[in-house]
C-alpha cells in the first residue's frame, strides 16, 4: 500500500493506475473484470440504490400525517422515536401505487419489481405495490445496506409478517435481521469474556424482539427472517460469536425451534465454535419479559444458558421412559447417531466421550436389584440422569451454583459463611433451603471435612439429590473452576457470583414496587408482598444463625 501511494503522488495516477503502473514493472498480470461482471456490479449498484430510496421514502411516510396510526403502535410497543429513526422503521401507505409513482417514473417498475418492491400480476395488468398498510423494518446486508424489508400489520390480519421475496441481493436463509448493527457490540462483549459477561451474541425470533432487547442495552441481538435457522445463518452467526445464544420463546413451538438449530449445527460443529441455549418463561418472549420484569430478567436468562451438549443429552435421555434394557439400547443408538452427524473428528471424538460418559453415569445411577438403597455421595459433579425440568428462575439457579460452588470448595465456608446465611431459599426451594442450613450447621459445628466428605455427610442425611441437582448447576455454569480449582479464582468467582445475587434481588424489590405504584393491580400487589417476604425471610435467617441464636438445626 506504500508503493501504491508513493506512485500515486509521484506520477498523479488513482489507485487502479498506480496498481497497474507497480504490477506491469514486477511482471504480474492485474486480473481484470470482464464486462459481464462490470454489468453485474453496476446492476447491484442500481438495485442498492432503488431500495435505499425505498427505505427513505417510508421512513418519509410513517413521519407524515399518514402514519399517525403507525406510530401510535409503535409507541404502544414500548419505542421511542430515537429508537424508531435508529431501525429506520417506516411505513407502506395503503394505496397500491404510492411506491411505484415516487420511484418508478420513467419506466422503472422493472427494477422495482426485480428489488422486490412491486408485484407484476401473473395474468398481465398494472403492477402493484408488494408493501402496504404495514409497518417497515429494512433489512441489511453486513455493511448495513438496505437490501431487503420486513414488514408487519397494525393489527391481526394474514399473513401478520411478510418479507421481500427472494432477489438478486436478498436470500431469505442466508441473512440475519440485525447482523451489521450487532457486529461492533459482539466483538466488544467477547473481547470481554469471563464469567457473568453478556453474551457476545443473541438470537431472537423476531425483528420487535431485536428492537426490545437495543432498548434495554443488549445492542448485540440477531433474528432469523421467519425461518427455522439455515446452516448459512448458522455460519453467520458464528462470524459475530464462537458461541452464540439462541433465545427461543417459553412455548412448544420455541423447544421445537431450539432443537432444530441444535440438530442443524450437529454436522458445521467445530473447534471452538458451538451454540448455546437459553429458555424464556412459558407463554414469554424476550419483549415481554423485558416490559415485565425489566432487562434484569433477561440478563439473568442469558447467564443460566446452556451449552449444546448439555441441551442434546437431556433432550435424548429425557425422550422416552428408560425402564427396560431395549429403552437404554434406543438411547445409546439415539447418541451415537447425534454425535456420528458432527463432521469435525476432533469434536465428534469428544460428544462421543462427552455422552457416553453421561449414558453410563444415568445407566449406574438408574438402579437395580440388590443396588444398596443409600449410594455414597458422588465423587465429582453428577450428570443429568432425567428429562429436563421445567424452565426454573434463573435467580434458582445462581442460589443453586453457589450451593454448587460450596460444595466442591468447602474452604470457602470458613470465609462465607455469614454471607450464605442471607441467601435464602425458603421461599423458593424448600429443599435448597435444607440444604443450605445443612451446610451451616456442619461448618458450625467445625468439622473440617473436605469435598468428598462433605457430600457423603449430606447424603447421608437424605440430601442425594438436592445435593446433586447443585453440583449439576455448579458443572454446566461454572465447571472451568473444576479444570482450574485456585483458591484466588474460586474466590472471585464466589463474591461475583453472590453479588449478582443480591444485586438481582435488590432489583426484585425495586421492580415490584415500581409497578405497584405504576398499577396498584391485586397482581402487582401480590408481587410485591411476595418481594418483600423473602426479604423479610433472609433477614430473618440471619438471626435465626446470629451469635446468642437458634442455629438451623435447632429452628428444625
Amino acid at each position: 500500500h506504500k508503493a501504491d501511494r508513493v506512485a500515486m503522488r509521484a506520477d498523479n495516477l488513482n489507485f487502479i493506475e498506480a496498481v497497474e503502473r507497480l504490477a506491469g514493472e514486477a511482471g504480474v498480470a492485474v486480473p481484470r473484470a470482464t464486462a459481464e461482471e462490470r454489468g453485474r456490479a453496476q446492476r447491484q449498484k442500481t438495485l442498492l440504490d432503488m431500495l435505499a430510496a425505498a427505505a427513505e421514502f417510508y421512513e418519509a411516510r410513517l413521519w407524515s400525517p399518514a402514519g399517525g396510526r403507525a406510530r401510535d403502535y409503535l409507541a404502544g410497543r414500548g419505542l421511542d422515536e430515537e429508537t424508531i429513526r435508529r431501525f429506520r422503521l417506516g411505513w407502506a401507505p395503503e394505496d397500491r401505487h404510492a411506491l411505484s409513482r415516487a420511484l418508478g417514473a420513467g419506466g422503472g417498475e422493472p427494477l422495482l419489481a426485480e428489488a422486490g418492491l412491486l408485484r407484476m400480476p401473473e395474468g398481465g395488468g398494472q403492477a402493484y405495490d408488494y408493501f402496504r398498510k404495514r409497518v417497515m423494518f429494512p433489512i441489511g446486508d453486513r455493511a448495513g445496506r438496505v437490501i431487503a424489508f420486513g414488514a408487519r400489520t397494525l393489527g391481526d390480519e394474514q399473513p401478520k409478517y411478510l418479507n421481500s421475496p427472494e432477489t438478486p441481493l436478498f436470500a431469505k436463509g442466508r441473512v440475519l435481521y440485525g447482523w451489521s448493527a450487532a457486529r461492533a457490540p459482539a466483538l466488544r462483549n467477547a473481547a470481554g469474556g469471563g464469567p457473568g459477561t453478556m453474551s457476545a451474541a443473541v438470537v431472537v425470533e423476531g425483528y420487535m424482539d431485536v428492537i426490545a432487547l437495543y432498548r434495554a442495552g443488549f445492542t448485540n441481538a440477531v433474528a432469523p427472517l421467519g425461518t427455522a435457522l439455515t446452516e448459512a445463518q448458522l455460519q453467520e452467526l458464528w462470524r459475530l460469536a464462537p458461541e452464540p445464544v439462541l433465545c427461543f420463546d417459553g412455548d412448544s413451538a420455541g423447544e421445537r425451534a431450539a432443537l432444530r438449530a441444535l440438530h442443524r449445527a450437529l454436522p458445521l460443529l467445530r473447534p471452538g465454535c458451538s451454540l448455546r441455549f437459553a429458555t424464556l418463561p412459558a407463554g414469554e418472549d424476550p419483549d415481554s419479559l423485558i416490559r415485565g420484569a425489566g432487562a434484569a430478567a433477561f440478563a439473568e436468562i442469558l447467564d443460566a444458558a446452556r451449552p449444546l451438549s448439555a441441551m442434546l443429552w437431556q433432550s435424548e435421555a429425557g425422550a422416552r421412559s428408560l425402564d427396560k434394557p431395549e429403552s437404554w439400547a434406543a438411547l445409546r443408538a439415539r447418541l451415537e447417531e447425534n454425535w456420528q452427524a458432527i463432521a469435525d473428528r476432533t469434536v465428534r471424538d469428544e460428544y462421543r466421550r462427552f455422552l457416553l460418559d453421561q449414558f453410563y453415569a444415568a445407566r449406574r445411577r438408574s438402579g437395580s436389584p440388590g443396588a444398596r438403597r443409600n449410594p455414597p455421595a458422588p465423587a465429582a459433579p453428577p450428570v443429568i440422569d432425567a428429562p429436563p425440568p421445567p424452565p426454573r428462575p434463573a435467580e434458582a439457579i445462581r442460589h443453586r451454583i453457589a450451593l454448587g460452588v460450596l460444595l466442591q470448595h468447602p474452604f470457602l465456608l470458613d470465609e462465607a459463611s455469614e454471607e450464605l446465611v442471607t441467601l435464602g431459599f425458603g421461599a423458593r426451594d424448600p429443599e435448597f433451603d435444607r440444604l443450605q442450613r445443612e451446610i451451616l450447621a456442619v461448618e458450625r459445628q467445625e468439622m473440617g471435612l473436605d469435598a468428598g466428605a462433605l457430600r457423603q455427610h449430606l447424603c447421608s442425611v437424605g440430601l442425594v439429590t438436592t445435593v446433586d441437582a447443585a453440583l449439576v448447576a455448579f458443572a454446566e455454569h461454572a465447571g472451568f473452576l473444576i479444570r482450574n480449582p485456585d483458591p484466588e479464582s474460586v474466590r472471585r468467582y464466589w463474591a461475583d457470583l453472590t453479588g449478582r445475587i443480591r444485586a438481582r434481588e435488590r432489583a426484585d424489590l425495586a421492580s415490584a414496587a415500581e409497578a405497584f405504584g405504576r398499577d396498584p393491580s391485586e397482581a402487582n400487589s401480590r408481587r410485591l408482598v411476595a418481594a418483600r417476604e423473602r426479604e423479610t425471610q433472609e433477614e430473618a435467617a440471619a438471626d435465626d444463625v446470629a451469635p446468642g441464636g437458634q442455629d438451623g438445626a435447632e429452628a428444625r
